[in-house]
């Protein structure tokens, strides 16, 4: 399990820590330092010259040359694996213009004694790296999830032999070998269960809140957890074969079939890259043509290449990436992959998983019906005080209300356990019984007052409990997955906003109705299996609409990767996490609007951001090609630097301005 992940997808930053970024930005930054200095800025800015030595006229080439090789390889590599995507972005950009810009200033050092671009070529690396810096940082790795899901294994098994057993690795299990796995541990393998009893926790594969009742003969599936009783299970699947394992193959698929982030700066520096291209080749045809002189042509194409490279485009989308990362995280939800973020502005429909997000993927008691001159605390008091000893999640619901009312638990004794009828035990001298069948002794009427009431509820999917002492029925109780009180103001928000909200579930339809109708939900899906989840995703997207997921169980995983926009509550499994986009860290779906304001705000940012980092090309391109150049007016590479810091300090406040931004 551990060692056929594969690789998935492709990563414009693949194979870069982001560590990396941060030295190298270090390294470029130090060595820019010298360069500026014996350039010709300070001469031109302040009319002050550096002091000259023998070679001072090399530093800057040396220290280019040193910064082009080390801290800029990056871009040459990524540019490269970007023309063989066939999808020039930033990078081809990045590594075109300081290409351009090396070579001409080498020609230019040796041969023609002209102007050089060395500085430019240095700064230009230099932010670059910042920016990369910046956007890695908001933005990890994609291959998180794959590793979760292969951490709900074992790495071990306990295989049975003639009389005793023997731990072995997972690796070494073969089909037809007897498993033995205690109380509370992980299930190693798919497999058939051929001796003992248990309940089994498949929440992380199933999504369902209720532990499923095992015996003799019922399969069982790799990586859920057993509960209070031993069992033995035979192998019938193993590694590739496991349920598990197609979980984790769902993903891998869903993810790898996700284009490359079409960001937006990547589409941007796109069309740059063609303009550049384009404008740079006119230019240098046409001063050629004009017999200017290679040299001085030259010059004008280099000039219109690293104009055209942003500085500020370089840095206006990440800034504002890491800035709304930042905020987002201040909200309470962390942001996974950037593109999410962008993308959760064009949502139409909010796809809820029940289970564990709209309601709290517990059991808890709801309602109780006191029977017999009886009153609810005495109702819940004989049922919790009988209820102390058992693990079952029925008993955790009825002691957590207990403890909520307050409740005085009395001393109890001869415990009984039945299984799939109940428990019961002496109270106060007297036999307590509580389950969820009508018993056989005793009186099975239940009084009419209540009658409709239970049958309403057992509607709904409620688990209905009878507390009998000695053959009377004193009360019912009725159990539920509890609805989240913040579901309500969610799904409100998000109505109010414009948007559709739908529901999944693996529930019965009567449970599903019930709750849609209580919670104002557009459309449900009932009784879907967790392999269909992804399936329903397709279906709404079908109808042309973008569609966000929330979930929080493994079995979510395959259907929040191909969602539009994948949010996983916090408190859910960690494989869902590594499959969502967003994270919901405070547990709280009211958290969905806010993420949908903040990708607006950012969306807008970033919108006038590329406005500013590109828009002063426009008047700049056709300078640095010459085109006033019969008035003299030339724009000198220099210059145009100039032009270009300015519009990145521009862009850098402009976007330090989103977080005055108010979310709710």
């Amino acid at each position: 399990m551990h060692h056929h992940e594969g690789h998935i997808g492709h990563d414009k930053h693949e194979g870069h820590h982001t560590g990396n970024f941060l030295v190298k930005f270090w390294i470029s930054l130090v060595l820019t330092v010298p360069i500026i200095i014996y350039s010709d800025l300070p001469q031109a800015l302040f009319g002050w010259t550096a002091p000259l030595f023998p070679g001072s006229q090399y530093v800057a080439l040396v220290l280019s040359t040193a910064i082009f090789f080390y801290p800029g390889w990056i871009f040459l590599v990524s540019a490269w694996k970007e023309l063989k995507a066939k999808l020039p972005g930033m990078m081809t950009l990045i590594a075109l213009a300081i290409t351009a810009a090396y070579l001409y200033s080498i020609y230019s050092t040796f041969y023609s004694q002209g102007h050089t671009l060395f500085w430019e070529l240095a700064t230009l690396i230099t932010v670059m790296l910042l920016g990369h810096w910046m956007e890695m940082k908001a933005v990890q790795g994609a291959q998180g999830a794959l590793q979760e899901l292969s951490k709900l294994l074992p790495d071990t098994a306990e295989i049975v032999k003639a009389d005793t057993t023997e731990i072995i690795p997972l690796e070494e299990l073969k089909i037809g070998d007897v498993v033995m796995v205690r109380p509370g541990g992980k299930i190693p393998t798919d497999g058939m269960i051929i001796e003992g009893k248990s309940d089994v926790s498949e929440s992380m594969i199933t999504g369902e809140s209720i532990p499923v009742n095992k015996s003799v003969g019922i399969e069982v599936y790799a990586g859920t957890i057993n509960g209070d009783g031993s069992i033995k299970i035979k192998v019938t699947k193993l590694g590739e074969n496991t349920f598990l394992s197609g979980i984790m193959r769902l993903i891998a698929e869903a993810q790898a079939s996700k284009s490359r982030l079409q960001l937006l700066s990547d589409r941007a520096a796109f069309y740059l890259t063609i303009i550049a291209i384009a404008g740079g080749g006119i230019t240098l045809v046409t001063w050629l043509a004009l017999q200017s002189g290679p040299a001085y042509a030259m010059e004008r194409f280099v000039a219109v290449l690293v104009i055209t490279c942003p500085h500020a485009l370089g840095l206006a989308i990440p800034l504002v990436a890491s800035i709304s990362t930042t905020m987002a995280a201040r909200n309470g939800f962390l942001v996974r992959q950037r593109a999410a973020l962008e993308s959760a502005r064009n949502i139409g429909v909010v796809l809820f998983d029940k289970t564990g997000t709209l309601t709290k993927g517990e059991y808890g008691v709801e309602k109780i019906w006191p029977i017999h001159a009886m009153n609810e605390k005495e109702v819940l008091q004989l049922a919790a005080s009988v209820d102390t000893q058992s693990e079952h999640f029925v008993a955790r619901a009825i002691m957590e209300k207990a403890k909520e009312y307050k409740i005085h638990l009395l001393a109890m004794r001869d415990f009984l356990r039945m299984p799939g009828m109940g428990v019961s035990g002496i109270v106060e001298g007297q036999e307590i019984f509580v389950g969820g069948r009508m018993l056989a002794k005793g009186e099975k009427k239940i009084p009419e007052i209540i009658q409709k009431d239970i049958q309403a509820v057992s509607k709904k999917g409620h688990t209905i409990l009878y507390v009998y002492r000695g053959k009377y029925l004193v009360g019912a109780m009725s159990l539920t997955d509890l609805i989240r009180k913040e579901s309500r103001d969610a799904i409100t928000d998000l109505k109010k906003m414009g948007l559709k909200v739908a529901m999944i579930t693996g529930d019965s339809e009567d449970v599903a109705q019930w709750v849609a109708q209580d919670l104002g939900i557009d459309e449900y899906f009932a009784g879907v299996l967790p392999r269909e989840k992804a399936d329903k995703v397709k279906l709404l997207q079908q109808r042309g609409v973008k569609v966000a997921m929330v979930g929080d169980g493994i079995n979510d995983a395959p259907a929040l990767t191909q969602a539009d926009l994948g949010i996983a509550i916090g408190a859910g499994t960690n494989v869902a996490i590594e499959s969502a986009g967003i994270i919901l860290v405070r547990n709280d779906p009211r958290d969905i609007a806010r993420i949908i304001r903040l990708s607006k705000f950012t969306y807008a940012k970033m919108i006038q951001n590329l406005f500013w980092a590109t828009g002063y090309n426009i008047v700049a391109l056709p300078l640095a090609a010459g085109v006033l150049a019969s008035k003299g007016i030339v724009l000198q590479p220099t210059l145009s630097a100039i032009f270009m810091s300015l519009s990145t300090v521009i862009v850098a406040i402009n976007a330090l301005a989103l977080r005055q931004k108010k979310l709710s």
